[in-house]
This record gives C-alpha cells, structure tokens and sequence, in this order.
C-alpha cells in the first residue's frame, strides 16, 4: 500500500451488529473451561467443569428504578405477599430502616391473614382449601461488625434460633408466625476478612424472580431490580441450594387442591402499608412472552485478597470466575460503546480494559460516586475511586497528546509512517451521582417519599445489546474477595429501554467529571436524543441540552 495524501484514519462503521452472542458464549465457556484445573475451593463449584449449566434463558417482566425502600415496598414486599408455597430472599446487608420495618409488618399482617384463613375453614368444617405451610428463607451476610468479626467460618453458616428473630433481626415472633403456618428459617454467611456474600435476590415459588441492587438497609441510595421468569429462575435457584441450603428439594411440592381460594390475594393497601415514592423511581413493563438468551454469573468469594505492598508491581489478576470472565470478554469485544454505572471503580483489570477500548475508538461513559464507602475502598483496594478516575483521565489524555502529534509531525519534529494509522480515539466521559435538588423535582403522589443520596446501582451496557445487572460493583472488592451474582441478558430491546430508563432519571442528578471533545481535525457526525445518548457513551442531557457526538445505528 502506497503513501497516502492524509494521517486522518479512515472513515468507520457506526453500525452496531446483533451478530456476536455465539461467539461471546462461546469464548467465555473456553476461557473458564481452560482454567478449570487451576481452580479450587470455589463457592459454589458445581459450574466449574460446566459452565454450559449457566446458560440459559429469561422472559424479562420489569424494570425498576428508585430507592431502597421503594423497590422494596412497590416491587418486592408485594412478591412475598403473593407467595403460596416459599418465599427466598437473599441479601447482603441487614439493617435496621423502613425496609425493615415493612417487611416485617408483612410478614406479620401476611401471618395473620393465614392464621384467620384457618380459623375460618376450621370452623367452617370444609376441608376445601387445606392452607399448605408457607416456607420463607431469609439469608444476609453483615448484620454488625461484632457479627462479623465471631463469625463462624463454617459453609454452613449460622441459622439464627427463633428466640432471636424479634430482638436481633427486627422480625415477627414465632408464635405468631407459627399460627400461620410459615415456616421461617434465617441464616448468615460470612467469611473473615472481607468475604461478604454480596448477592441479592427474591425468589417466589420458584415461578418468578427478582435482582435488586439493594440491601434491607437504611441507605437512600440510587438502586435498580429487575423482575424475571423462565429458565433463569431455575438457574438462580440451583445457584441459592448450592450456597445456602444444600437440603432443600429440588422440586416444590405443592397441591393443586389446597391453599388460598383462587380470587384470594393480599394488597400493600389492605395491609394498611405505605408505599415509599422516589422522585427517582422509574418503572417499565416488557412484554413477558420474548424470550432473552441470559447467562447467570456467580463469582466466588475468596479469603486471599492478593494484595501488593509495592506499588509499581503490576496488579494481579483477578480470579477467574463466569463474572469476572464475562466482563473483561464483553470491555474486550466491544467495537462501538460502553456504559459502565457502579457505586465504586477501584479493578484495575477493568480500568485497563475500558483504557484499552478507548484506544480502540470505543466511546466509554462512567457514572461512580465521589465519597462511597472511602474507608472500605482503602481497606480493600489501598486507593479509592476519585484517585483511580484521576490516573485514567491522565493516561487518556497522555494518549490522545500522542495521537495528535502523530497527526501533525511537522509541529512535533517527528517522522511519523502515515501507513501505521492509529483508529479513533474513543471518547471518554466520567460523571459522579448527586442527589437531585429540590426546586427540580417533579411531585411524588406518595405520602412518603425520598431522593437517593448516592449511586447504588450496577449496570454495564455494551454496544446496544448487552446489559449485565447484579450485585457486583466495579471495585477490588468485588472482584478479589466478595461473593457476587451477575445476570447478563443479550437483548437490544432489553439495552435500550434499561438505558433510556437510567438515561431519563439521571438528567439532573450527575455532575461531569471529565468531558473529552472530538480530536482535532475530527467532526461530530450527530446529535442524539435523550434515549440514544447514554448508548452512545456521552449521555450529555444535563439540563435539556445534547451533546453532538457519534451515534451509532442498530440493527
């Protein structure tokens, strides 16, 4: 190839192919199978030498926007009171807060209910709807430090006695709950030093599921749920027998002749509950008959957190684990876009990754909290978010200095080959979340309403069409340590209402951190609407206004 006239790279393919799913899952189940003989002592293991198992598919029902308490009080206390047969719910952090306190009068009203349901068919002498027992199983990890700190190393865990349900945890008695016929079991896992069991789910008579990014805690933070049915929940529950409840039977047993009569349910108004609004809150419905191909991903907790007490050896590698795996795959794929959304970015494997794609003229928006948790980033990263931003805004624009010189030698003094083009450099735009102000904020009907105060929520979206949700943050913690769940979903329908829902909510509540322009000599090819922008990442709404930047077309 001869000379030629420009050092402009050539013109690129802004259209995003919905073409790459087999090849992702296919280079993911080689990456852990090859790695397989490596691992040991993983929790849980049953998907090491099968990752296939993990594969699956999902019929996407919901998605959800808000605080804590209002993902609780409008999406999944509503779930547990529709329950017939068993009730999972696994959280992290377990705290005293309105969470709490609604839970528990559900459980209790929801007892109560059961309990006058049977006096009635007792002294009705009809047998008709004989009420089955109700198992509920409620599994966290932190409760307190002193919790933390004596507890039991065993995978077994610890069950709490039914003594200590009311004055430790902030639940119902058992009498009460006995007279209603629930059996109620709770447990905590937790592994010193700093192996929290992260995930968070609900699961309802093993037919419907639901992933919240929030704990029963008292924080009102920015937080997102997804709600799923289809194979995925059988996934999700095989992956709580494994960790949680190793007895539990694998099929539910239920009668079709007993329970509640059919006309029969249990509202949050006939309990008399207030449901907590957020001037946050989003909701959007999916139609549930489309079928997403989904892939649940566990990441093991792991005791050794491989720190380095020199800082300029090259940082380890994370453990090889389905979500960290698919992560580093889908930074590594990525041609168009990436949208990055976590509480935290301390990884440095992920932070190397989103460099490497934006050398790649990926365009990389982030959205992280300034001061979340500094002492738990320091204790396990020895650095925090604002710092780790920092060195990657100064590679990038160390980079793109580069680029520029390369494109004009005869200002730099440098013989540049004007054959080895360098692709386009990708933009890069990095917010912090902060709470919206109140002459902003649009009326909330509720009687009870709050605005989250920082960013919860975990959600990566790359190039339209892959959207990973879950308990796992982007920081060391996550990656090194903690137990965590994923769920990834490959639907472009699915990218883009998520995307245009956090897009819409988050208008007024993030503050620029780092805003890069076009390169020199470069134009913007088109300016996007509120529910492209954050596709594209340059979600640049602030205020109304829309920023020009690369928008890619999908089809």
């Amino acid at each position: 190839m001869g000379p030629t006239s420009s050092a402009n790279p050539p013109a690129r393919d802004n259209t995003i192919a919905f073409d790459s799913f087999p090849r992702f899952k296919e280079d993911w189940k080689r990456a852990l199978t090859s790695s397989a003989s490596t691992i040991s002592n993983e929790f849980p293991d049953y998907h090491v030498s099968d990752p296939e198992c993990l594969v699956t598919s999902s019929h996407v029902h919901s998605f959800r926007l808000g605080t804590g308490a209002s993902i609780y009080t409008q999406a999944l206390l509503p779930a547990i009171l529709s329950a017939k047969h068993e009730v999972i719910l696994v959280t992290c952090f377990w705290a005293a807060s309105s969470s709490l306190s609604a839970l528990k009068e559900v459980l209790e009203k929801l007892a109560e209910d059961r309990r006058e349901h049977i006096r009635s068919v007792r002294a009705s002498g009809s047998e008709t709807y004989i009420l089955p027992p109700l198992k509920i199983r409620i599994c966290f990890s932190s409760r307190s430090f002193f919790q933390k700190l004596f507890h039991t190393w065993s995978r077994d865990g610890y069950v709490y006695p039914p003594s200590t349900w009311s004055s430790q945890l902030g639940l119902p008695g058992p009498e009460l709950l006995e007279a209603g016929l629930i059996d109620l079991r709770v447990k905590s896992l937790f592994f010193l030093p700093f192996s929290v069991i992260h995930p968070k789910f609900l699961i309802v008579d093993r037919e419907r599921a639901w992933v919240p990014s929030c704990n029963v805690s008292w924080e009102a933070w920015f937080e997102g749920c997804v709600e799923i049915s289809g194979n995925v929940v059988s996934s999700l529950f095989k992956f709580y027998q494994q960790v949680w409840d190793k007895q539990l039977e694998d099929q539910l047993t239920t009668s079709s002749d007993s329970g509640y009569p059919p006309d029969r349910s249990i509202s949050l108004d006939e309990i008399g509950l207030t449901s907590v609004g957020s001037p946050a809150s989003y909701y959007e419905v999916f139609p549930p008959e489309t079928t997403i191909p989904t892939i649940l991903l566990p990441s093991s907790h792991h005791r050794n957190p491989k720190f380095d007490i020199f800082p300029w050896h090259r940082s380890p590698s994370p453990p090889t684990t389905p979500l960290n795996v698919a992560i580093l795959q889908l930074l590594d794929m990525a041609e168009h876009i990436i949208y990055l959304q976590t509480p935290n970015l301390t990884s440095m494997a992920v932070i190397d990754k989103l460099f490497d794609a934006l050398k790649r003229g990926v365009n990389v928006a982030i959205i992280t909290s300034e001061k979340l948790m500094i002492l738990e980033q320091l204790v396990t990263a020895g650095t925090t978010t604002s710092r780790c931003l920092r060195s990657l805004i100064r590679r990038y624009e160390a980079l793109k200095a580069q680029r520029s010189k390369s494109k004009n030698p005869a200002d730099s003094g440098q013989v540049v080959d004007v054959e080895a083009q360098y692709p386009q450099l990708g933009h890069l735009n990095i917010y912090y979340f902060h709470p919206q102000s109140e002459d902003e904020q649009d009326p909330v009907d509720e009687e009870v309403a709050e605005e989250p105060v920082q960013s919860h929520l975990k959600l990566t979206i790359v190039d339209a069409q892959y959207v990973v949700l879950g308990s796992g943050n982007m920081d060391r913690a996550s990656w090194f340590t903690s137990q965590e769940l994923g769920i990834l979903f490959h639907s472009r329908d699915i990218a883009t209402a998520i995307a245009s829902a956090v897009s819409d909510v988050l208008s007024f509540r993030r503050d620029p951190v780092f805003l890069s322009t076009a390169e020199d000599g470069e134009e913007s090819e088109q300016a996007p609407s509120r529910e492209q922008s954050i596709h594209q990442g340059n979600p640049d709404t602030e205020g109304g206004r829309e920023s020009k930047t690369w928008a890619p077309r999908v089809k």
